[in-house]
């Protein structure tokens, strides 16, 4: 039985992308970023200030790393809490050590539940990243989209009025999206997002609201990928983190700035047992010459006031 014509008709059939978010590019044919200092890598670290809690609903699905037992799941509910409490501090060092500018993606719900933490990131004054509400609140396609932009307003209102920063960077809990999530961003003050993970390096979003930066957040390299998904070592883990420095210092000789992503978690790598590993990998990289360490604001700054006028994929 043959096809209805009409199944063949579609709207964005072509060469590239299927939608019309980004235009499609490959990352050797666009022009050269130069970084400040004349450095050939940028150094992102992100770390994740998350609350997961005990009576998690999983709606619609469970977040990763969120309570797997059943309820009172203490054991994986007081882990996450080790890490706000305990782990953040050994990294906060570990940073501090190697001087090197790290992001905190925080969520919401952390500044009613944590003010002592919170008032430690303030005064550090690393860039705050906005990362939901909790990590029970999933943004997807069920939300009505009011629902939705009371979510990112209220996480948003949180975090400027506790931290004092403008805050205008977001990572969704779990990195899930409504098919609207971010227009809404856009619409309330956001200039970036680290959802998507299809690149190396930032380009435009569109929106209906204006557009967005993407910004290359790994998940690769992310700590909980590589420890709990992939289940590598630690040293696996340091490992594939200074083979990526290495490809990406020597990429960047050709083909312009290039940035080193990773994103962390206090109650994984803060652990006894683990931080050392991280120190290694910081070590590592802080000692290689053409290394910029940078929060993403400074990071997407740089690459949008590059030698060229305009960052784009067009």
């Amino acid at each position: 039985m043959a096809l209805d014509p009409e199944f063949l008709q579609y709207r964005h059939r072509g060469r590239g992308m299927d939608h019309d978010r980004y235009q499609w590019s490959r990352l050797h044919q666009r022009e050269k970023v130069s970084w400040p200092g004349g450095a050939r890598l940028a150094l992102w670290i992100n770390v994740c200030v998350q609350f997961f809690p005990l009576n998690q609903r999983g709606a619609p699905f469970a977040a990763p790393s969120g309570m797997t037992m059943p309820y009172p799941d203490l054991r994986h509910f007081s882990l996450r809490d080790y890490g706000n409490r305990v782990g953040i501090f050994r990294l906060l060092d570990a940073f501090d050590r190697y001087k090197v500018k790290p992001s905190f993606a925080v969520n919401g719900a952390m500044v009613e539940r944590t003010p002592g933490l919170i008032s430690t990131l303030r005064e550090r004054g690393d860039e705050i990243v906005a990362h939901g509400w909790h990590m029970d609140c999933l943004h997807h396609g069920g939300l009505a989209a009011g629902e939705e932009s009371d979510l990112i307003g209220r996480t948003l209102d949180s975090l400027r009025a506790a931290t004092g920063q403008a805050v205008t960077g977001w990572l969704s809990p779990a990195r899930n999206e409504s098919p609207i999530t971010p227009d809404l961003l856009a619409e309330q003050g956001v200039q970036w997002f680290a959802d998507w993970v299809n690149d190396d390096m930032p380009y435009r979003f569109h929106t209906r609201a204006g557009d967005l930066w993407a910004m290359p957040l790994s998940n690769e390299l992310e700590d909980r990928f590589i420890l709990m998904q992939n289940l590598h070592s630690e040293e696996s883990w340091a490992t594939q983190v200074c083979d990526a420095c290495d490809f990406l210092l020597k990429e960047a000789a050709t083909g312009g700035g290039r940035i080193l992503a990773l994103n962390l978690h206090p109650w994984l790598l803060g652990q006894p047992h683990r931080i050392g590993r991280l120190e290694q990998a910081l070590d590592y990289i802080t000692s290689r010459s053409g290394v910029w360490a940078a929060a993403p604001g400074e990071i997407l700054a740089a690459c949008v006031n590059s030698d060229r006028s305009e960052l784009s994929l067009d």
